[in-house]
């Protein structure tokens, strides 16, 4: 038994698999297949001879059932016994096919019986046709040979009819002429031969297209290809053509009015004037003018073009572009009443805001830093007599100039506010000319009438001294005695305003396209370029394009001083208006255009010029380019950001002022609005601080701050900022040096001194002469060196100084040019710190 075992080849030890695992494919409509893995377990097969005993027989399968109609599908084959999953996915791909074969075999036959039907139904119909014609041709043939009938035989019935028409008054009937018949077209004779008929091509259409669905049907042109534009464009030419009686008359010339400008392009040319390019190009050709299609030419150049083509020219200038309203009036009969428009005018720290919060019932000045206002406010308020006046509150600090000027010039009455315990100021004089030259009614608010050593006939009296003489004192100027704090003499200052706008007459039209002047512009974080604009004729309405200086926009909103937002906004109303294609200056026009085009480009004519003027260089000649080469003016790089248009052309005009002969202030950029990258990296690469002015920097800002060390001051009071401008530029100047001269000395001879130096002999003119002390050494009062006592000697005794009418000898620091009869000048050198 050992020997036996030993012989039989051994089988590798592993575990029977039981369960075979396999994937199934499964096919779905539009080409979707499905990967499913299945697991078939294993039949336990049984050896003949083992201990169980075989299973019966399976029973004889059942007779096959009848084939079906073509039309249903044949029924599946049962599974073979023991198929492993790859046999059975392979058996259902070989069925299916069967199947997809089977079917497109039964359609084949369907269309081949379906075309034999048709054939033999067009063979019957020719059949029909041809006997039809034959019997027709026979009709015909035995009508020609039938004899005419006599016209005889008919005349008694005509005779006995006579009576019978006359007495019923009846026509005749009339008698038809015969008319062959028209022959229908004959089929073409199909040969004897063919015992098919070929197909014509819609049925090879039809045969190809398959089933016939609603889709199919309702889309009958899908599939073909459509005609090009050039085909359809021939097609209406020809039949135009056809339309005209076939001939092609020559289209008579179109004359334009053609709007040329200073310069222009042959193309754009030719594009006005409705002709080709080349034909242009051949004339300038004939006149020695050798140009492109796209090359410019001038007016003159473009007239004799237009004149030579037969059309009519219109010269425009580039100005035309531009809006002018000034020369646009309104008729009389259009205007009506409008509020008045009162700017608010004074010396800094006078009350001004006080007066307009206690008329408008507010408190404004809490809010404003330094007590100071620095902006240009406007607001609107409603009398007890229900009458409205639009305030506007200027600053009174010396840096705000142009506010109070602008704020002149779009009012209509001027109160100025002076503090009866204060007097007469600078700014108040300002104001005073402001008033004057923009010529407008003034009237005379004395505030602080609740102080204690308030003194208005002072005012009175020093208001003399301007030319300002008021009622009390028998002149034309209303003056109002009131305070802002108690709400004393309101009523007065309101009553005196209402009587001086009824005796100007103001009136505009509102019924018309919107002007406006901008009081204020400025950058907002949240709502973008925004103006503080007051309506002076027509309505503001929202959706309206306008220009605005430099910018366009689309109104998208109208806001008043209440913060409540308006649909329109008539004359005499001031209005926050947001929309802007950027931020305007302040002072700027607002006007209503008719598209937003027209606004677009009117703002880049603008643009063109205000770049033009900028970038213009001015006439210089060698001196003055070699004077500002020597020049040794130290310069202060700046970049200046603040919250309002305002804001920014004062404070750098103040800057401005602080230059001298020795520093001078460079605005490297001044703008509107946040601290935002570009103003940091400008900075950082000119090495300039930046001035922030009610605003701050950008969370990415901040960071290139950081990074770069860029220096940022930042300020929301207006003389804060120039006094700390003005210690920084005095700074890099440093101290200042004052010479103060000690005393005179002459040069009587010359000794040596050791080796090298010299002594030179001195007689003291004037002062005295000190050791350590500066001294400058001239001839003929020519300097020949500045220099240092190093020694000073009376006799053979060193001494500390000299004085007058006394001789004396010096030793000179790094000079040994000296003659006798040259004089010395002695002084000494102070420091102290310099002030702008």
């Amino acid at each position: 038994m050992s020997d036996d075992n030993s012989q039989r080849p051994r089988k590798p030890l592993g575990l029977k698999r039981s369960v075979d695992a396999g994937e199934v494919k499964q096919t779905f409509s539009h080409g979707r297949t499905n990967k499913v893995v299945v697991e078939v377990k294993r039949r336990r097969v049984l050896k003949p001879g083992s201990e169980a005993a075989a299973p019966p027989p399976p029973p004889p399968p059942p007779p096959p059932p009848p084939p079906p109609p073509p039309s249903a599908p044949r029924a599946a084959k049962p599974a073979p016994a023991g198929e492993t999953p790859q046999e059975r996915v392979k058996r259902l791909q070989l069925e299916a096919e069967e199947e997809r074969l089977r079917l497109a075999e039964e359609a084949r036959k369907r269309e081949e019986a379906e075309a034999r039907e048709r054939e033999e139904e067009e063979r019957r119909r020719a059949e029909e046709n041809r006997k039809a014609e034959e019997e027709a041709e026979k009709q015909r043939a035995a009508e020609a040979a039938a004899p005419a009938p006599e016209p005889a035989a008919e005349a008694p019935a005509d005779e006995a009819e006579a009576p019978a028409a006359k007495a019923d008054a009846v026509p005749a009937a009339r008698k038809f002429t015969p008319v062959e018949r028209p022959e229908p077209k004959r089929p073409e004779k199909k040969k004897k031969d063919d015992k098919r008929a070929a197909p014509s091509e819609g049925d090879k259409d039809k045969r190809r297209s398959g089933k016939l669905t609603v889709t199919r049907a309702l889309n009958e042109d899908e599939g073909r290809r459509a005609r090009s534009l050039a085909a359809l464009k021939r097609a209406r030419e020809k039949e135009r053509r056809m339309q005209g009686g076939g001939s092609s008359k020559p289209r008579e010339k179109q004359v334009r009015d053609v709007i040329v400008p200073e310069a222009i392009t042959v193309q754009e040319l030719a594009n006005r004037m409705a002709e080709k390019g080349a034909d242009l190009v051949k004339a300038l050709f004939s006149m020695g003018m050798m140009v492109t299609v796209n090359q410019t030419i001038d007016q003159d150049t473009a007239e004799l073009l237009v004149e030579e083509f037969g059309h009519n020219i219109q010269r425009v200038s580039e100005s035309d572009v531009d809006i002018d309203t000034s020369e646009d009036t309104d008729p009389e009969e259009t205007l009506r009443p409008r509020p008045p428009v009162v700017t608010i005018m004074g010396h800094v720290d006078h009350g001004k805001t006080s007066l307009l919060d206690a008329l408008r019932g507010t408190d404004v000045v809490k809010c404003e830093a330094g007590g100071i206002t620095q902006h240009i406010g406007a607001y609107q308020i409603t009398t007890k007599s229900k009458d409205k006046i639009t305030f506007l509150d200027t600053p009174g600090h010396s840096a705000f100039t142009e506010m109070r000027a602008r704020g002149a010039n779009v009012t209509d009455i001027v109160v100025l506010v002076v503090a009866a315990d204060d007097g007469i100021m600078p700014q108040t004089v300002e104001a005073i000319n402001h008033t004057k030259a923009a010529g407008v009614p003034m009237i005379v608010a004395i505030n602080k009438m609740d102080k204690p050593e308030a003194n208005p006939q002072k005012v009175r009296e020093r208001l003399l001294e301007h030319e300002v003489i008021v009622e009390a004192l028998s002149g034309d100027v209303q003056d109002v005695e009131l305070s802002a704090k108690t709400g004393e003499g309101l009523d007065k200052l309101l009553d005196a305003i209402a009587l001086q706008a009824e005796l100007l007459e103001l009136k505009a039209r509102p019924d018309r396209d919107a002007d406006a002047t901008v009081i204020e512009a400025q950058l907002d974080k949240g709502r973008g370029p925004v103006a503080t604009v007051l309506v002076t004729r027509g309505t503001l309405k929202r959706g309206d394009n306008f220009v605005v200086g430099t910018q366009s926009g689309r109104v998208r909103a109208l806001v008043d001083d209440k913060g409540q937002q308006l649909k329109e906004a008539g004359p005499s109303m001031p209005v926050e208006v947001l929309g802007l294609g950027g931020v305007p200056s302040a002072g700027d026009q607002l006007t209503v255009v008719e598209s937003e085009q027209r606004a677009r480009e009117v703002a880049k004519y603008r643009q063109d010029k205000a770049t033009e003027k900028r970038t213009a260089l001015a006439p210089t000649n060698f001196d003055t380019m070699f004077a500002g080469l020597a020049s040794n003016v130290i310069e202060y790089p700046v970049v200046v950001k603040a919250d309002v248009q305002g804001s920014v052309e004062a404070i750098v005009n103040a800057l401005h002022n602080l230059s001298n002969d020795e520093i001078k202030v460079r605005v490297l950029n001044a703008g509107v609005g946040a601290i935002t990258e570009s103003d940091v990296l400008l900075a950082a690469a000119s090495k300039a601080p930046i001035i922030g002015f009610n605003v701050r920097p950008n969370a990415k800002a901040r960071d290139l701050v950081k990074r770069d060390g860029v220096r940022m001051m930042y300020y929301d009071v207006i003389y804060h900022l120039t006094d700390e401008i003005a210690k920084e530029m005095a700074g890099e100047l440093g101290p200042e040096r004052i010479e103060t001269v000690v005393g005179r000395a002459e040069v009587k001879q010359v000794f040596p001194a050791g080796k090298k130096d010299k002594a030179a002999g001195l007689l003291v003119l004037e002062g005295a002469i000190r050791k350590g002390l500066f001294a400058r050494l001239t001839r003929q009062d020519v300097i020949v060196s500045a220099t240092k006592i190093a020694s000073l000697r009376r006799f053979k005794d060193d001494v500390d100084e000299v004085r007058t009418g006394l001789e004396c000898g010096v030793v000179l620091e790094d000079t040994n040019d000296i003659k006798a009869g040259d004089m010395l000048e002695v002084f000494s050198v102070e420091e102290r710190e310099r002030t702008l």
